[in-house]
C-alpha cells in the first residue's frame, strides 16, 4: 500500500518523490484510495503558508497561496478544466466531437476565459477567508473534498475512454473500501466541519455527473480534473457565502 500511496503523490502532485514504484493496473487502482489523503496534504501546506504569512497584505497573501496551490499540482486539474470548457462549447452537443476537442492540446478562448474566471473566484474567496477567523479550515477541506469526489465519481459513473488511465483506475479500484472511505469522510466533514458545505458539494458532484452523462455518457480524465477545480472553488465560495 505504501507503493500505491507513493504513486498517488507522483500522479497528483509535483513533489520530487524519488521512489521507484513498480507500475501495475492493480496498484494504480489502489492509489485512488489515497487521493483524499493527498488532498489533505495539499490543504495542510496551503494552511501552513497562510498561517506563516503576515496579516497586513491580504490580497498578496491570496495570490501566494493560490500560486502554491497551482504549483503543487502542476496545473494538472486546470488543464482538464480547460479541455472540458472548449469541448462543452465547441462540441455542439455531440459526444464524438466533444471527445475529439478534449484530445486537442491547444486551448481556445473559452478555455482561457473559464480558467481566468475560476482563478479569480478562488483568489477573491481566499481574500475574504483570510480576513476571517476561519481561513485555515476551508483551505484544508476544499482540496480534501475535491479529491474525495473522484472516488465517488469512479463508484457511480462509467469511464468512457477504454485505454485511458482512468479506465484502469476504475476497474481496479477496491470498490468496498472506496465506498467506506467516501461515507466515513463525508460524515466526518459534516459532523466536525459543516453539513452545509458537504451538502452543497454533493449537489455540485451530482450536477457535474449529470452534465457528463448527458454529453459524454460517462467520465473522462479531463472531466475528473475539471471537477476537482470546480469543487475546490465552490467549497471556498460557499464557505464565504455561508460563514462570511
Amino acid at each position: 500500500m505504501l507503493a500505491s500511496f507513493a504513486l498517488a503523490i507522483q500522479f497528483l502532485t509535483r513533489f520530487p518523490l524519488n521512489i521507484r514504484v513498480e507500475f501495475s493496473d492493480q496498484r494504480l487502482g489502489q492509489s485512488v484510495l489515497f487521493y483524499p489523503l493527498i488532498g489533505l496534504l495539499i490543504g495542510s501546506l496551503l494552511a501552513l503558508l497562510a498561517y506563516c504569512l503576515p496579516p497586513h497584505a491580504i490580497a498578496l497573501n491570496a495570490v501566494l497561496i493560490l500560486s502554491l496551490w497551482v504549483l503543487i499540482t502542476g496545473g494538472l486539474h486546470l488543464d482538464g478544466l480547460a479541455d472540458c470548457s472548449d469541448a462543452w462549447v465547441g462540441g455542439l452537443g455531440d459526444k464524438a466531437r466533444s471527445l475529439a476537442i478534449m484530445k486537442d492540446p491547444a486551448a481556445g478562448p473559452i478555455a482561457v476565459i473559464v480558467l481566468v474566471l475560476l482563478l479569480l473566484l478562488k483568489w477573491s474567496a481566499l481574500q475574504q477567508l483570510l480576513n476571517s477567523e476561519q481561513a485555515l479550515l476551508p483551505l484544508l477541506v476544499a482540496p480534501f473534498l475535491a479529491r474525495l469526489s473522484l472516488l465517488l465519481f469512479m463508484l457511480s459513473t462509467p469511464y468512457i475512454r477504454e485505454k485511458g488511465l482512468g479506465s484502469a483506475m476504475q476497474q481496479h479500484l477496491p470498490k468496498q473500501v472506496a465506498a467506506i472511505i467516501v461515507v466515513t469522510a463525508l460524515a466526518a466533514c459534516a459532523w466536525f466541519f459543516s453539513i452545509y458545505i458537504v451538502l452543497s458539494t454533493l449537489f455540485i458532484i451530482g450536477w457535474i455527473r449529470h452534465l457528463a452523462l448527458q454529453r459524454l455518457q460517462g467520465m473522462t480524465g479531463d472531466v475528473y480534473g475539471a471537477s476537482v477545480e470546480i469543487i475546490e472553488a465552490a467549497v471556498l465560495v460557499n464557505w464565504v457565502l455561508i460563514y462570511g
